[in-house]
């Protein structure tokens, strides 16, 4: 018998606004990674996310391991760009006192 050996592709895509996920889920690459770093196995990760297969998360965490030095460069880019939304975010709305804003607003209606 003859083990069919070759080359599978990595089920990980690119949507439009940059965002890595593995392929036919909502689980970006970073939520994968992220759980890695915090010791979780791939058995509970594929657990915690059940659209993704074991198989998948394995594959995500060794294309990981691979290329780790381009995936932290990633990651460290989409950090940066959420800082910045919730930069600009917090300039053009204030979260100062939002609480109270919203309670007064409830108990004036």
């Amino acid at each position: 018998m003859t083990l069919a050996l070759g080359t599978e592709p990595i089920p990980l895509v690119e949507h439009p606004d940059g965002v890595i996920y593995v392929r036919e889920t909502r689980v970006p690459l970073a939520t994968i990674v992220l759980a890695f770093h915090q010791g979780a196995t791939a058995e509970t990760i594929a657990q915690q996310y059940p659209s993704v297969s074991l198989a998948n998360v394995y594959a995500v965490i060794g294309y990981y391991l691979r290329h780790r030095p381009e995936v932290d460069a990633y990651l460290v880019a989409q950090q940066q760009e959420a800082d910045q939304v919730r930069a600009e975010n917090e300039r053009r709305f204030n979260p100062a006192g939002i609480r109270a804003r919203l309670v007064a607003r409830q108990e004036g209606q």
